[in-house]
């Protein structure tokens, strides 16, 4: 109302005079301006007071002293005009809304105290009235604590089930009447479904029905009926709606019991069953009622053991989106992103995926469920809490554009309805906030209840953990102790009592861990039934889940990313490395959600964040202690890669490369920092050797090095050859003590004169040597030779230093060339260990890495003093290189790149797969699946398959090592 009219309404009142209220008006003036439209308000009055004429005076005596009829009345007049129509058209109905008025009958019992007697269109006119005034009980109760806020707001769920409430009412009125103009009795059920039936209707709302009868003869009596109920309750009441019966609308409006049962046996749809979950009889004949429930909920409870049962619930959500009209995509309340439907169809889904195996999920009202799966731990506490505010908020909203009119609506205002907005703010308890005013306020909690409804319904409905837990039978989710070992035995566990002890130990108790281990055991199992070791994986799952029990996002982390629970399953059913790291680096896990995280780190960021961190850390045992465990996460972070397909052999390698080469560096300052705070005294630079230097290093890998150290600030040879000794030993010394990880073994026998030399040697001591005794083993132990840690610019110096002598000119004579074939055979003679396989022996067998490694190296310094292109540490590389130098045939370097990473990748497996190093690829069992599988294998295909592989490939680079190193 503009300010004349709304002044002109109020004088007619006797509330307003000129220049101000009228005495004792104020408290009404005050509450006014609190209504949710004050002008929606005043108009209001205006017409009431015309309706109830002398009365006025009364009413006005009560609003000034009776504040629950005040802030009842007036946030009503302020919020609904539908309601303020009804007052104004029954004058006498505001007498209901006074406190501590007569204690009034129940819904059902109002309902037919009113249609009593009475029939037809009278019957209709009775019940819509009656209806409407609980209606209006209703509407005050919810809306008056907004005007005066001393009156106990009763919150969206006790509104929602007095408003399914008083629907039920309505039906069983209507019934009465349908029943009664019938003349002819029949057992008849009426089933509300929906929003009826889970308690939490609207104020505007089709309310969703099935009909049920148990015999025949009653069809055609019962069918007039349910058709007279539907037509009585839509003209009096609401619109009621069969079309959720089965074959909808074109199947019969009612259908005995057998035949709804046959119906669902036989042709329901996924969403059909999804549509029972509210289904509960609330009129009609009460056996009729409770038999179908009881003959259709073990169906709904098996429904997601169908095929492709989650799919089907989310490509239904797509499709109910996909019709939304795109101008109203961001304002729709119950269809749109973030609206009401994503929380039900959420919520709905996790009920019928887990309420198979727990009966307190199996709940009609979405508010009782999403608190039921948040304490069985099936959806986190704060997610199930921000849902559950988020859904209250928006179903607020609903409330309050549908009362303004009572109509069905689930628009929320555009952005430019400002006055629209501002009321809608004011109707839900929203006010200006001292920065933006009501409407902004609004749209700002509007929107971040959107966002995170549609955040969390991403995260819960499209969970790849639903559908491998929907895979898993709906038998197997509750077993007896019988049936339980029987299921393991079938999934292939070679030890079902044991399996079940470790099941138990994990499922006990009440705790909500036990709850969500028990949700995620079922799919586990499964799981792990096909890698090469459930049993083990099982063992190793307790194990972890022991030792990360005060870890509280780890079964968090299991249950909300389903790639982590698949991904972990074949790790632990495949390797003992990974278990035994696991439990030290847990943190290791969240990777497992993220490919990239996992597979892709750069080993430049690997190595500067273990330096910053050791670097931090002035004593010397937490310095390394600090290196070690970031050298634990690399390790575990590049098995997981590994195991699960996500690098290759050389990326592999390269990233244990890089780990060591940290470590080692970061070691080196620790040891440097520990001669104090002087000037140094030498330069020291590390030269990596065999696979540390070409950056092939297996997961069991020594490091081989040479230290060289140059004098620094004045110091001799003999001062700098004793502090970087000094530094040398306290690095290894550091790096070798005792741990439950692997080793970290540093090899300096490489060195001139080996274990007899000294440990560090000057740059030119080591030039000296070079020049004077260097034997062939050594310049061919130098091809791999490269800069690793230490002084960057000595190490440079010391490789080109060594050029000369590991690429000689001009090559090796005849006598040189037959040496290091000497010194070959006499490796393979020696150090083949007693009882090995030559034929599965990754390093030293036949076609192994040796003979590889030994060939491209004998190679290389014959041709690389002339074929500058061939200088190259990496194995790889280096066979490419001989190819296009001629040295190799493409197919004879296709051979040998083929057998060496095949190799590699078998020794590799063998540690991950064993937890401790073995150059011997097993033969038989449980070990060779694992290890078939660790390298790429199917869990279906016959480890057999591998094995036969390995040794035929190894054969057909040993020909070629034959022809190529031996001259045969």
């Amino acid at each position: 109302m503009t300010e004349p009219r709304a002044e002109q309404a109020l004088r007619a009142a006797g509330w307003w005079r000129e220049g101000g209220p009228v005495a004792g008006m104020e408290v009404l003036l005050g509450a006014l301006s609190r209504s949710p439209d004050p002008d929606m308000a005043v108009q209001g009055l205006d017409r009431l007071r015309e309706a109830v004429g002398p009365v006025w005076d009364e009413l006005t005596e009560l609003l000034t002293t009776d504040g629950g009829l005040r802030g009842r009345l007036l946030a009503v007049l302020g919020s609904s005009t539908a309601l303020s129509d009804f007052l104004v058209a029954n004058h006498d109905q505001w007498r209901r809304l006074v406190s501590g008025g007569d204690n009034r009958l129940g819904f059902t019992e109002t309902l037919q105290q009113a249609i009593a007697e009475l029939r037809g269109a009278e019957a209709v006119r009775a019940l819509r009235r009656a209806y409407r005034g609980l209606l209006l009980d209703v509407a005050a109760a919810d809306l008056g604590h907004l005007v005066q806020p001393e009156l106990a707001a009763p919150g969206y769920e006790k509104v929602a089930e007095q408003l399914s409430d008083l629907a039920v009412a309505a039906l069983r009125a209507a019934l009465a009447v349908a029943s009664a103009e019938a003349g002819k009795p029949c057992r008849l059920a009426v089933i509300a479904m929906g929003k009826c039936g889970g308690r939490e209707l609207n104020y505007v709302s089709d309310v969703d029905v099935v009909f049920v009868t148990d015999q025949d003869a009653d069809l055609p009596v019962a069918t007039r009926v349910a058709s007279s109920m539907m037509r009585i309750a839509t003209e009096a009441c609401f619109e009621v709606d069969a079309a959720l019966r089965p074959e909808g609308k074109a199947g019969a409006l009612v259908r005995t019991l057998d035949g709804h049962v046959a119906y669902y046996k036989r042709w329901a749809r996924t969403w059909e069953f999804q549509a029972l979950l509210k289904a509960r009889p609330v009129a009609g004949d009460e056996e009729v009622g409770k038999a179908y429930v009881e003959a259709l909920m073990p169906m709904v409870w098996t429904a997601a053991g169908r095929e492709n049962f989650v799919a089907d619930v989310q490509a239904m959500r797509r499709r109910v989106e996909d019709h939304i009209p795109a101008g109203l995509a961001e304002r729709e309340l119950k269809l749109g992103r973030g609206g009401l439907r994503d929380v039900e169809f959420a919520v709905q889904l996790l009920q019928l995926v887990h309420g198979r195996g727990d009966d307190a999920l199996r709940s009609s009202s979405t508010m009782a469920a999403l608190e039921a799966l948040g304490h069985g731990g099936y959806v986190g506490r704060a997610d199930a809490a921000g849902l559950a505010e988020s859904y209250k908020f928006l179903r607020t909203l609903e409330h309050r554009l549908q009362l303004q009119r009572l109509r069905r609506t689930h628009t929320f205002p555009a952005e430019e309805d400002r006055s629209g907005l501002r009321w809608l703010a004011r109707a839900a308890g929203l006010y200006p906030d001292g920065r933006r005013g009501a409407a902004d306020v609004l749209l700002a909690e509007f929107r971040r209840h959107g966002n995170r409804v549609r955040r969390l319904h991403e995260k819960l409905f499209y969970r790849p953990l639903l559908e491998a837990v929907a895979r898993v039978p709906t038998e197997a989710m509750r077993l007896t102790t019988k049936e339980a070992v029987a299921r393991l035995a079938a999934l292939g566990y070679t030890a079902p009592d044991g399996a079940l002890k470790h099941i138990e130990s994990l499922t006990s108790g009440m705790s909500r861990r036990a709850a969500i281990q028990t949700t995620l055991l079922p799919v586990l199992l499964s799981l792990l039934a096909n890698t090469p070791d459930p049993d083990g994986g099982l063992l190793s799952y307790r194990r972890v889940s022991e030792a990360l029990s005060e870890t509280p996002w780890y079964l968090r982390l299991l249950r909300d990313e389903g790639a982590v629970v698949e991904r972990l399953a074949v790790l632990l059913g495949t390797s003992k490395l990974v278990p035994d790291l696991l439990v030290r680096a847990p943190e290791v896990l969240r990777l497992l959600a993220e490919t990239a995280a996992l597979a892709n780190r750069d080993p430049a960021e690997v190595a500067g964040s273990l330096r910053s961190a050791v670097g931090r850390h002035s004593d010397l045992s937490k310095a390394v202690t600090a290196a070690r465990s970031l050298r634990r996460h690399e390790l575990l972070r590049v098995a997981c890669a590994d195991l699960l397909g996500l690098s290759d052999v050389p990326a592999v390698c390269e990233a244990l490369s890089g780990v060591w080469i940290a470590v080692l560096q970061s070691a080196l300052d620790v040891g440097m920092r520990s001669m104090g705070t002087g000037e140094p005294l030498a330069k020291i630079a590390v030269i990596g050797m065999g696979r540390l230097g070409g950056r092939e290093l297996g997961y069991s890998s020594d490091a081989d090095v040479l230290f060289v150290c140059e004098p620094a600030n004045g110091a001799t040879d003999a001062e700098a050859v004793k502090y970087a000794s000094t530094i040398a030993e306290t690095t290894k010394r550091l790096l070798a003590a005792p741990s439950q990880d692997p080793a970290l073994i540093i090899d300096a026998d490489l060195r001139p004169e080996g274990r007899n030399g000294p440990l560090v040697r000057t740059f030119e001591s080591y030039r000296a040597y070079y020049a004077q005794w260097s034997e062939v083993w050594e310049a061919q132990a130098l091809l791999r030779a490269s800069a690793v840690a230490g002084d960057a610019v000595l190490g440079r110096r010391f490789c080109e230093m060594v050029d000369p002598v590991r690429y000689p000119v001009g090559g090796l004579d005849a006598a040189r060339v037959r040496e290091i074939r000497r010194i070959k055979a006499r490796v393979d003679a020696e150090r083949l260990p007693r009882g090995a396989d030559p034929a599965t022996h990754t390093k030293l067998g036949r076609g192994g890495l040796a003979d590889i490694e030994w060939t491209i190296q004998l190679l290389q310094i014959q041709h690389a003093g002339d074929v500058p292109a061939l200088r190259t540490t990496s194995t790889i590389e280096g066979l490419a290189l001989a190819a296009e130098a001629g040295l190799l045939t493409a197919s004879d370097a296709e051979s040998l790149t083929t057998a060496w990473l095949m190799a590699t990748k078998a020794r590799n497996a063998v540690m991950l797969v064993r937890g401790k190093p073995s150059d011997q690829v097993p033969t038989s069992g449980r070990e060779l699946a694992a290890v078939a599988a660790a390298c790429g294998y199917s869990p279906n295909q016959d480890p057999g398959e591998y094995l036969d592989e390995y040794r035929r490939t190894t054969r057909r680079a040993r020909a070629v090592i034959e022809r190529v190193f031996y001259g045969d």
